[in-house]
């Protein structure tokens, strides 16, 4: 067992599900650090859906502007190293070892002095902060784990905060309501920061005002300060006109797909704007942007795998997030014949996603991804056949077969014609990541 998978094996026994909701402790882990948190500044970002795609453009952008910076996601798709990017690239093992050595130590003195150790997200966001003081980076670009304000990436007091669009999701830990999710985002934004916010539902939009009006906050919104002006389809993408805080942004091409990830693009362009001073009296370098967004990915993203059938990955993991894939799937490929794969998480809406699915689909396969969290297939199964109808339903026992069922069935009476069918396999991240390793070489 090489250093790298022993320290992986550790993290993962402090349980990557288990969820504290404590700053406490990684304030501690910090304290004991040095303060790595403080070397840089950061952009924040939080919202339910986009949040990953917008911190990608966000770091694409300033890296075409000659600007290092680290980059915290999650969850990751492979390997934890993607949760803490540097310039762009996962880091690797060895520097991954060697930050987890030099954390670990404290880490077991903060546990020391509770009954409850830290959790993996908040290790995970104590070795992401350390490797980014150690690089140095120019700047931090950190994606919240869940909800904001007790959120263990929340003692960075960014300057620059991103809200990507706020929907019902995570209710059991965030409320009920959009109101009490958005005043839980809310919380990532502290005093003098500037808040750039995609177009929100009012009961959202509401407790993010109040927020800026408490701790004395800029905001700039969507379809008020910026936005999307225009959008046309392109091969591998899109290519897009953005109002930006500084002006007109013209024929950037995004090679990402849906009117979601546009929308991202003008968020992540207003948040960049807002971090590097541009404004009223000043635009950033048209071709600097063009070239920023042109390098942008978001892997399992509608992100084309296979083809012939074409074969998509799509992380949508609930209803907000999968009406913005159906729409995509409508507008950019046109299938004549879809499968789904579906593996989803047990608290989840499901019936929510299945519904949005069901006038775009043919055939589903349900199936049962890795987590202790998952839906069992036979419960997944008769939830799809309550919306698919029982004809239009299979399941399979895990996801090598699934894949192999459901291109089976794609392939069925289409007598060798393959251009228009297709694949999606989506319902969780964790399905995305099962599916990506058997598929992505």
């Amino acid at each position: 067992m090489t250093e790298f998978r022993e320290v992986d094996a550790a993290l993962e026994a402090r349980g990557n599900i288990r969820m504290v909701f404590d700053l406490s402790k990684i304030e501690e882990l910090l304290d004991l650090l040095g303060s790595p948190q403080r070397a840089y500044p950061s952009i924040h970002l939080t919202g339910t859906n986009g949040k990953t795609s917008t911190a990608r453009m966000i770091d694409s952008l300033l890296r075409a502007f000659g600007i290092h910076t680290g980059r915290y996601t999650s969850p990751h798709l492979e390997t934890v190293r993607e949760r803490i990017s540097l310039d762009g690239e996962p880091i690797d093992e060895d520097r991954f070892v060697s930050v987890y050595r030099e954390v670990e130590p404290l880490a077991a003195l903060v546990d020391q002095q509770h009954n409850e150790p830290l959790t993996y997200f908040d290790m995970t966001t104590a070795l992401a902060y350390a490797t980014f003081a150690d690089a140095p980076v120019d700047v931090a670009v950190v994606e919240v784990g869940l909800g904001g304000a007790d959120d263990s990436t929340n003692v960075i007091q960014a300057g620059v905060c991103v809200i990507t669009p706020i929907g019902l999701d995570h209710t059991e830990w965030l409320g009920d309501t959009l109101e009490e999710i958005a005043w839980a985002k809310a919380g990532i934004i502290h005093k003098g920061a500037t808040v750039i916010t995609a177009a929100q539902p009012e009961e959202a939009a509401r407790p993010l005002l109040e927020r800026c009006v408490e701790v004395g906050a800029t905001i700039a919104r969507e379809g008020g300060e910026f936005g999307v002006l225009r959008r046309t389809l392109a091969v591998g993408g899109q290519v897009l006109t953005l109002q930006g805080l500084g002006g007109e942004y013209d024929d950037i091409f995004l090679p990402l797909h849906g009117a979601h990830q546009a929308q991202n693009a003008a968020v992540a362009l207003a948040a960049v704007e807002a971090f590097l001073g541009a404004g009223a009296d000043r635009q950033l370098p048209v071709e600097t942007v063009r070239e920023g967004f042109s390098g942008a990915s978001s892997p399992g993203r509608l992100e084309r795998v296979r083809n012939a059938p074409t074969i998509l990955l799509d992380g949508a993991h609930n209803p907000h997030g999968m009406a913005a894939t159906v729409t995509a799937l409508q507008e950019e490929f046109a299938f004549s014949k879809l499968v789904v794969i579906a593996a989803v998480l047990a608290d989840k809406d499901v019936i929510g996603m299945l519904d949005l699915l069901e006038p775009i689909a043919d055939a589903i396969v349900v199936t049962r991804n890795q987590s202790p969290r998952a839906m069992p297939i036979e419960e997944l199964a008769d939830l799809a056949t309550e919306v698919f109808g029982e004809d239009r339903v299979a399941t399979a026992a895990n996801m090598p077969d699934a894949i192999e069922l459901a291109v089976a069935i794609a392939e069925d009476e289409v007598q060798g014609e393959l251009a228009g069918v297709g694949v999606l396999v989506t319902g969780s991240v964790i399905t995305v990541a099962e599916a990506r390793t058997l598929l992505v070489r």
